[in-house]
């Protein structure tokens, strides 16, 4: 009762890294909140399941194990949930900001009223005063997250409902094992009393997953574009510049809707997040929302032609001049000093 819970995503029977990052900082909430964490998983075939996620601190493993339950279909997992939260009352919930996540958490936190933040960056633990009403809440869930076009970072609280509901995105929290040896208690329900048959009636015929081209979240070095770069044929400096310094590259959301780059080697909160020992960025204005994506880097670089631009305030390094000036001086040093 009155515990965290996270609800954990399955590609088959391996728990996705989001549900992880989440399980590490479901942890840390609990602790703070003087509860349980508990993790729900909901597939096909998961004897020994519970031993991916025990680790990350988890008291109580929620199993809901049934041909139906994978592929993920809204309804069964839906009903799960509902039912289960019903049953347990729990005070706090979090989900990935996937495609998962963003169908799921919508219609569990409007069948139960609790309202749900999405996209959060941050999520933290404490008090509220309404002096308007009069009462002082204790032992909130902070929702943080950017608003109204990045211009503001809003927290968001949800005094009276429960649970209180946040999906975050894979690469915001890190993932940490708490450890190997921990041990919780583990539940295997009977999937019939949460799931009617009639749960069932969307059935996936076929599926296809397609890897990912590059691994923009697993590169030391990122090189990143802004809409500074000005063409997409500027951007082939920076996959030269990458191929040089073995990195990846990555984009800002304004050079992708301009056309300069692919959608997924897109940065920040709309985005991935990514955490490299080096960050260079370039051409890049530094807009709360591409701050949050990438502002856990080691060291980051900003080549910018504005000594004003807000991402010069967290650069370790600012070299002022024009991508078109740097970037072919940094190829050419980097070519003839790596061999």
């Amino acid at each position: 009762m009155n515990n965290v819970y996270v609800y954990c995503e399955l590609e088959g029977t391996t728990v996705a890294d989001v549900s992880l990052e989440l399980l590490t900082k479901g942890r840390k909430l609990a602790n703070q909140l003087g509860c349980q964490l508990e993790a729900i998983l909901a597939g096909s075939n998961l004897e020994g399941v519970e031993k991916q996620v025990m680790p990350y601190g988890v008291d109580k493993v929620h199993i809901f194990d049934a041909p139906g339950l994978f592929p993920y279909t809204s309804l069964p997992h839906a009903s799960i949930l509902i039912n289960l939260f019903k049953e347990e009352k729990p005070q706090v919930c979090l989900m990935g900001a996937t495609v998962i996540g963003r169908d799921l958490g919508p219609r569990v936190s409007s069948a139960l009223t609790s309202g749900l933040t999405a996209d959060c960056t941050a999520l933290e633990i404490g008090p509220h005063e309404d002096k308007r009403a009069g009462k002082t809440y204790e032992n909130l869930l902070y929702q943080i997250r950017p608003a109204f076009g990045g211009n503001i970072v809003a927290t968001i609280i949800n005094p009276e409902h429960r649970p209180q509901m946040a999906t975050v995105r894979e690469g915001v929290m890190k993932k940490e094992v708490l450890d190997e040896n921990y041990q919780g208690e583990i539940i295997r329900h009977d999937v019939s009393k949460y799931v009617n048959d009639t749960d069932y009636i969307v059935k996936v015929i076929d599926r296809h997953v397609e890897k990912a081209k590059h691994n923009l979240k697993g590169a030391p070095i990122v090189i990143t574009g802004g809409y500074g770069m000005g063409s997409k044929e500027n951007f082939d400096m920076l996959y030269e510049l990458a191929k040089e310094l073995h990195g990846e590259v990555g984009a800002s959301r304004a050079a992708v809707d301009a056309g300069f780059c692919e959608h997924d080697r897109q940065i920040g909160q709309t985005g991935v997040t990514v955490r490299p020992k080096l960050y260079i960025a370039c051409g890049i204005s530094g807009q709360i929302q591409h701050i949050a994506g990438m502002q856990d880097a080691g060291i980051i670089i900003s080549i910018n032609n504005d000594p004003n631009a807000p991402i010069n305030t967290i650069a370790d390094y600012v070299i002022n001049g024009t991508v078109e000036e740097v970037i072919p001086k940094m190829i050419k040093y980097y070519k003839k000093n790596s061999k």
